[in-house]
């Protein structure tokens, strides 16, 4: 496992990319991603979805899901993020997450 070591003089922040997600609904409602597509068109199939649990986005206030999947044999934290019922034609956006170093 690597050792993370911070960078002196820069500062780290997380930004979220939202991603498109081909999504499979299972007869009981239950949603299960299946493949990212990135901005560039790059398309990453999910070989598995091995956790699910909510996750709450507390600086926007809003409701939502995370799922640890497993792509290209790697785990990855893909997360949902629930529109609130002002959007009734919205349902929600897909997004992963990354740290970014700055000055």
């Amino acid at each position: 496992m690597k050792s993370y070591m911070p960078v002196v003089g820069k500062k780290e922040h997380i930004v979220r990319t939202y991603v498109k997600v081909s999504t499979i609904f299972d007869t009981t409602g239950f949603m299960l991603p299946s493949a990212i597509t990135w901005r560039d068109g790059r398309v990453f199939k999910i070989d598995s979805v091995r956790d699910f649990r909510p996750a709450c986005t507390i600086k926007r206030g809003m409701s939502g899901d995370c799922y640890t999947v497993i792509i290209n044999g790697e785990e990855r934290l893909l997360f949902f993020e629930r529109i609130g019922e002002f959007f009734p034609s919205r349902f929600g956006r897909w997004f992963v997450e990354s740290i970014v170093m700055e000055d």
